[in-house]
């Protein structure tokens, strides 16, 4: 009611007269001196002199009008400010990732800031369990996690996962390493004998790769741990130690050589995460859309893989996320 009253009132200021104000307003002028009327009592004071011939405001009209001439110029700068998010020409998306993720979707956020480069994209890295508890708190947005393909379900009724695409794991070497040239797999003996550089337990791969030690009996000869793949990549490329990294990196780091192990290491999904049921923003959707769409591209899915469509990509509907 009230920013219609305080239009209606703002229009009698104007032409000092309740029957032009309802002409220019396209209103009946029992309709705007009855809102007008209203508005007074509501507020409990008088705001138009109607004694003369004209209307005219009353000094607590002429105090209350310039109040509410700032609050109807700020309502339309947040109905404009809404418009600018739904056609993605503002708005920010909090994005978590594993160091992982990192690696692998970096060409996934160039994509995007190409498509929308208006949106302002913060991005974190940190531990998935902390990416999961983040999208449900709402202190980020998605997040983008690397899990075991044979757990893909989300650890929190909080939340939902959507798997984008798989990928490999391998012993990782330096060119200068001795197994860089080692023609076919590594048995677990020898994957015992490799001194390896690894990310410490608070990240998703190492727990995997742990796991896989265990249930075929190796005992992996760690050397050192890190919370950077920055670092653990580099110390590879020397050609001394080696890592576990996806297929994918391996092939893309210069100086790196892909290894593979027999018993294979378990596939791993990149999933896409985020709080079930919330509201989603325009820039979220349209990011879940893209990568949707950059992953059907880059990938074949493992017909195996029980891959789920995101309702996330299908609530964006921008033709640019087609």
């Amino acid at each position: 009611m009230f920013p219609r009253s305080i239009r209606y009132l703002l229009a009698v200021a104007e032409h000092h007269s309740f029957t032009r104000a309802a002409e220019s307003l396209f209103v009946s002028q029992p309709t705007l001196s009855q809102q007008i009327k209203q508005l007074e009592e509501s507020l409990d004071v008088q705001l138009l002199d109607r004694s003369g011939r004209s209307v005219r405001l009353t000094d607590a009209g002429e105090v209350y009008l310039h109040h509410a001439r700032r609050a109807l110029g700020e309502l339309d700068a947040g109905k404009r400010a809404i418009h600018e998010l739904q056609d993605l020409s503002r708005g920010s998306l909090r994005l978590g990732m594993t160091p992982i993720t990192e690696y692998l979707v970096t060409p996934l956020l160039d994509s995007f800031n190409t498509h929308f480069p208006h949106i302002s994209v913060s991005t974190l890295e940190m531990p998935q369990d902390d990416i999961e508890s983040g999208v449900a708190e709402d202190d980020i947005d998605v997040g983008i996690a690397f899990t075991n393909t044979l757990s893909t379900d989300a650890r929190s009724v909080e939340i939902d996962s959507h798997i984008l695409f798989i990928e490999t794991l391998n012993l990782a070497v330096g060119k200068a390493h001795p197994c860089a040239n080692h023609q076919g797999p590594l048995n677990e003996h020898a994957l015992e004998q490799q001194s390896l550089v690894m990310l410490n337990s608070d990240f998703a791969l190492r727990r995997h790769f742990d796991l896989y030690c265990l249930e075929h009996g190796i005992t992996p000869n760690i050397t050192i741990e890190a919370d950077s793949l920055s670092v653990i990549i580099e110390i590879v490329r020397l050609g001394r130690l080696a890592t576990i990294l996806p297929h994918t990196i391996a092939c893309a780091q210069h100086g790196l050589h892909p290894v593979l192990l027999l018993p294979e290491l378990p596939r791993h999904t990149i999933t896409l995460i985020c709080r079930k049921g919330a509201y989603l923003t325009p820039a979220c959707q349209a990011f879940a859309k893209l990568a949707a769409e950059w992953c059907a591209v880059r990938c074949h899915f493992d017909d195996s893989a029980q891959i789920r469509p995101c309702p996330l990509a299908d609530a964006c509907e921008r033709d640019d996320c087609r």
